[in-house]
C-alpha cells in the first residue's frame, strides 16, 4: 500500500499527541508515506501566521525531511476536474484543498489517510480512505 497523508494528519504527525498515530507510523515503511504539494502548500502557510521562532517551525522543517512530497500531476487534474463536478453540482461541495489532495490521492492509486472522513466520504469515485486516528 501507498498512502498519502491529508493536511490534518501531517498536522498531528508534527505535534505529536497521538501515540497511537505514533504506532501506526512505525508499522508502515517510511517509503510507503508521502504528502501531496497541496499539503505541503497548507502547512508552510500554517507556519506564516505564526512567529518565525515558533518550535512547529522546526518540527515541519523536520517531518518534510522525511516524509516525501509528491508532485501534483496532470491525472490529478483530471480527478479534481471530476471531483469539483460531481460534489458542486450535488451541492455537497467541500474545501478546494480538500478536493486536490483526494484527487491526488486517486491519480497515484494511493491510500487517502484523513481524519475528515465526513468530507471525502462524499466524493463518488474509487478513492480509498484510512483515518489512523479512529481511537483518538
Amino acid at each position: 500500500m501507498f498512502y498519502i497523508l491529508d493536511t490534518d494528519i501531517a498536522s498531528y504527525i508534527i505535534k505529536g499527541q497521538y501515540p497511537q498515530l505514533q504506532a501506526k507510523l512505525e508499522s508502515v515503511l517510511p517509503s510507503q508515506i508521502c504528502i501531496s504539494a497541496m499539503t505541503k502548500a497548507e502547512l508552510f502557510y500554517g507556519l506564516k501566521k505564526l512567529p518565525k521562532n515558533h518550535r512547529l517551525h522546526i518540527s515541519v522543517k523536520k517531518f518534510l525531511e522525511i516524509v516525501q512530497t509528491l508532485d501534483w500531476n496532470a491525472e490529478a487534474a483530471v480527478w479534481y476536474a471530476d471531483i469539483r463536478h460531481q460534489l458542486i453540482s450535488t451541492g455537497q461541495p467541500i474545501g478546494e484543498m480538500d478536493m486536490m489532495i483526494a484527487a491526488h490521492a486517486l491519480s497515484v492509486s494511493a491510500v487517502l489517510v484523513s481524519n475528515n472522513q465526513k468530507h471525502h466520504s462524499r466524493i463518488d469515485a474509487p478513492l480509498m480512505l484510512e483515518n489512523w486516528l479512529d481511537n483518538k
